[in-house]
């Protein structure tokens, strides 16, 4: 009884959130990370779903820790399991959507894990490979903010297989 099998892995659970604002039309907020893992690839705000959090708190949480940035009207836009063994990453994403109160705009609250934020057009985004995976897995489903469809859903099999 001593000894006890060592528990396989398991993926992470993370939010991602999709901001949009009304003074910044066709945009929403991108940083650019810093740090051993996808270090110098474009993101969402977003971070790990604590235990007994609803995911609209979590995504309200983590953007206004990282980027000081208040949200309304925040809910559900899709949900990404995006794998990459040589990097060991293996992540469940759920990108919920949120609108910037207005007036407010992005400060980069965590200078250690990202360059700065700033607001992107949606159509001209940067490419894939400049993408971290959950943003590069959203893109990929053909996902479109400014609508309220969920059609890039259809056929979603739930995996991405980066490299």
């Amino acid at each position: 009884m001593g000894e006890q099998a060592a528990q396989p892995r398991r993926p992470g659970v993370g939010v991602g959130v999709v901001v949009t604002s009304a003074a910044h039309p066709g945009c929403v907020l991108l940083g650019k990370r810093k740090g051993a893992l996808g270090a110098g690839t474009y993101q969402l705000p977003g971070g790990h779903l604590e235990f007994g959090e609803s995911l609209a708190e979590c995504a309200a949480r983590e953007t206004l820790e990282e980027a000081a940035l208040p949200l309304r009207h925040v809910r559900f836009a899709s949900a990404v399991n995006a794998a990459c063994a040589a990097q060991r990453y293996h992540y469940v994403t759920v990108l919920m959507k949120g609108e910037a109160e207005p007036g407010a705009e992005p400060r980069n609250q965590e200078p250690d894990k990202n360059e700065g934020w700033e607001w992107v057009r949606w159509d001209e985004f940067p490419p894939a490979d400049q993408l971290f995976w959950a943003l590069r897995c959203l893109r990929e489903q053909g996902y479109n903010p400014f609508t309220e469809e969920l059609d890039h859903l259809k056929g979603y099999t739930g995996s991405h297989q980066l490299e």
